[in-house]
């Protein structure tokens, strides 16, 4: 089976572009099995459940445990816009996940590669595979273009 990072990658953008249109941070998260099914998808909400745990990545990890009653998530795959910060990498080697797929590199919270490898650590009891970069342009521009938009309309104010 030939897997597709390119198409589960859209399907977290569409996610994030959610997120956006409610005023959220755009971050979209995807978790896909061991046969590349869709378990669960998932948006930032941490504005609109005032909980700063609900990132994307958080809320996705979540959906998937309550599917498959198990908060081991095995021979999964996440695939989220942004690279993770410390707060998801954790719960993401928590659940052991399998592989982890992200847009853009998050220079001021990334926890995958830029800032931390949590993914990497030996000191860790889990390692988790690393593929930056998919559909990294499309995640990096919808991510600025919120943020310009947001400084411009308080500018305005």
């Amino acid at each position: 089976m030939s897997i597709n990072h390119i198409d589960l990658m859209k399907l977290a953008l569409i996610e994030a572009e959610k997120a956006g249109q409610i005023g959220e941070v755009p971050v979209g998260a995807v978790l896909a099995g061991e046969n590349m099914e869709i378990i669960s998808a998932a948006h930032n909400k941490t504005i609109s459940l005032n909980d700063p745990t609900a990132h994307a990545e958080i809320l996705v990890l979540r959906k998937a445990a309550e599917i498959i009653s198990n908060y081991r998530l095995l021979n999964t795959t996440l695939y989220v816009t942004v690279e993770p910060c410390i707060m998801c990498m954790g719960a993401i080697v928590h659940a052991r996940v399998k592989t982890v797929v992200y847009g853009a590199y998050d220079l001021k919270w990334g926890a995958a590669g830029t800032l931390y490898n949590f993914a990497d650590d030996k000191r860790l009891n889990h390692q988790i595979n690393l593929i930056p970069g998919i559909c990294q342009d499309e995640s990096r521009n919808l991510i600025q273009s919120f943020f310009r938009a947001r400084r411009k309309k308080s500018e305005n104010l």
